[in-house]
């Protein structure tokens, strides 16, 4: 949405929006608040102080107003703990939520109009609900995911899963018409290194849904015509992506080097394999190892994303040998301005872990996919990029659990010559830029939103 639709003489009111302390959650919801900005909306992120040291010098220059509460952690507690962090947040947010709302709202000027909640914290609804406020669900995953997640007291019914979200059968689900069906390793909560952690997840996802169903909205980042079966789900569905910063600042947590952006321009275009997993893959050293060596095999210069957390264990990613042979087309950066990479002519494919914002920045600027997901969301995304829109294509591990060089070239190189996958990825890519465009679906149900908040 690069156009200005909003009037000076227009009051879109004040949006508040409460964002996860997660990367992937925070990206999309500040691109969201920069949209609503643009329609007149003016808007305050709330998101955790720890989180907000983080981003303040980014948001400098923005109209999004930052404000941060405590998380309950100390200092020197792990925040890559999910669950205790996940605990520390129910337990001080709510009281902290609520004082915030009741005092704002005694100033006018200042009243808050409408708020959007994260789908994690979904649970805080009710404090919005009870003060007359109206209240959006933002939902940052597939439409097939928000299908499985309605579907849960169904799959309970049916004695499809137990009480802990367990498999009892091995069905496959369909969860929309034009979308392939799940299996019960897609499952969002599968997690199968560790039960506790999948019985967990499970909790997590079905009070989500419990809750979900009483907001006024679920803002969703897709736009309609990429599953148009997914307005059966729900009569209050408003899709409003593909969420682009087009250059602002998008959320980051670790410092983008623009660097690569110089690079690029000085390869041909359509030549460069652009790598990235996201902040919450792990891979072993034997696993990177392999990846480096298939990038190195391909011959062609690459982009990668190699940053320090990658690794499971106490190694970088790559090794100064490989750096050194690699040196005359190849780029390891700790991080990368993803919008702006996916966005430059040179690159010619995205091997990614299929976390859903980066596939609605990919799916935009027409680059096709090779898949390598991690974990929840991103194996059943792989089933649609793969199978249902046909803009990608995936890899297979071996009887050791690792995807090999010669796997990793060969995939490549059939993603690299397939004039469908291609076609199809362009295709898509008009489609949503035409969703995003004035008059387009995405920027109707933007526009409705922001003045049903007023």
């Amino acid at each position: 949405m690069n156009q200005n639709p909003k009037s000076s003489n227009e009051n879109y009111g004040h949006i508040l929006v409460v964002s996860c302390p997660l990367q992937g959650h925070a990206a999309g919801l500040i691109k969201l608040s920069h949209q609503m900005i643009k329609f007149g909306s003016k808007v305050t992120f709330l998101t955790t102080e720890f989180l907000r040291a983080q981003m303040a010098d980014a948001t400098a220059n923005s109209e999004i107003r930052l404000l941060s509460m405590p998380d309950g952690l100390e200092l020197e507690d792990d925040r890559k703990d999910q669950k205790k962090l996940h605990q520390s947040i129910e337990r001080v947010m709510p009281p902290y939520l609520e004082d915030l709302l009741k005092k704002t709202n005694q100033h006018s000027s200042e009243k808050i109009s409408g708020i959007v909640i994260d789908s994690p914290l979904a649970w805080m609804l009710d404090i919005p609900k009870k003060m007359g406020i109206k209240t959006a669900i933002y939902w940052c995953s597939t439409p097939g995911c928000l299908a499985l997640g309605i579907m849960i007291p169904q799959l309970l019914q049916a004695k499809i899963i137990d009480d802990d979200g367990t498999p009892l059968k091995n069905d496959k689900i369909q969860l929309l018409p034009n979308m392939p069906a799940i299996t019960m390793t897609e499952f969002t909560w599968y997690f199968p290194g560790d039960i506790n952690i999948q019985k967990s997840l499970f909790h997590v996802i079905k009070g989500v849904f419990s809750h979900l169903k009483s907001s006024d909205w679920i803002v969703c980042n897709w736009f309609d015509e990429l599953d148009p079966s997914a307005h059966s789900l729900a009569s209050n569905l408003l899709s409003v992506g593909p969420l682009l910063a087009n250059g602002q600042f998008a959320g980051s947590f670790c410092t983008e080097d623009s660097s690569c952006l110089t690079w690029l321009d000085k390869q041909p275009p359509n030549s460069v394999i652009y790598v990235a997993f996201g902040s919450t893959s792990r891979f072993s050293q034997v696993q990177l190892n392999e990846l480096a060596m298939g990038l190195e095999l391909m011959g062609r210069p690459f982009l990668w994303v190699a940053w320090s957390g990658l690794c499971d264990g106490p190694f970088p990613a790559y090794s100064d040998e490989f750096s050194a042979r690699v040196a005359n087309r190849g780029k390891m950066v700790e991080w990368a301005p993803q919008e702006m990479v996916l966005g430059h002519p040179s690159i010619a494919c995205f091997v990614t872990h299929c976390g859903w914002s980066s596939f609605m920045e990919s799916l935009n600027m027409g680059v096709p996919l090779l898949c390598w997901p991690y974990f929840g969301d991103q194996m059943y995304t792989q089933r649609c990029i793969c199978d249902a829109w046909k803009v990608g294509t995936s890899l297979k591990a071996d009887e050791n659990g690792i995807i090999s060089r010669s796997e990793i070239k060969q995939k490549l190189e059939k993603l690299l010559s397939d004039g469908i996958v291609r076609e199809n990825v362009l295709r898509l890519k008009e489609m949503a830029r035409k969703s995003t465009r004035k008059g387009g679906s995405s920027w109707n149900n933007l526009e409705y939103l922001v003045q049903q908040m007023k």
